[in-house]
């Protein structure tokens, strides 16, 4: 007699070991901290790409006597224009070097989340998923 499986097949079971767990919760992490960091990122590059308007828009005055307003902090501060040009360059500077700082450590977590799906699904096969839902 031949037996037959109907609904779904059975999952075979596989011991979660505390290392186990300990790697997935640090991929859980990982994960969760890249997702941070990525939302970071865009938001500097927002602020770059104004800058860099301003910085455009600064370049358009063609009276080099007019005082420029430049927010720093809460307050609002009149600079030649020449002095607020060099201002919004080195803000951009520090912003850019930000932004590479952060795409490395988002660059370190990739290889490390690499790393932590290769053993895990070595030893849970599909019985795990460890795909982002993009949705």
């Amino acid at each position: 007699m031949a037996a037959t499986m109907k609904g779904p097949v059975a999952v075979e079971d596989v011991n979660v070991t505390f290392e186990d767990q300990q790697k997935i919760n640090k991929f859980a992490r990982n994960t969760n901290r890249m997702t941070e960091l990525k939302k970071e990122i865009e938001a500097k590059r927002k602020s770059l790409q104004n800058l860099q308007d301003a910085s455009d828009d600064l370049m358009m005055f063609d009276d080099d006597t007019l005082l420029v307003p430049y927010q720093i902090g809460d307050v609002f501060i009149n600079h030649a224009q020449e002095e607020t040009q060099e201002m919004l360059e080195a803000a951009k500077e520090a912003l850019e070097l930000e932004v590479k700082g952060l795409e490395g450590r988002v660059t370190a977590i990739q290889e490390l989340l690499g790393d932590l799906k290769i053993q895990l699904y070595a030893k849970f096969g599909n019985n795990i998923n460890l795909e982002a839902d993009e949705s």
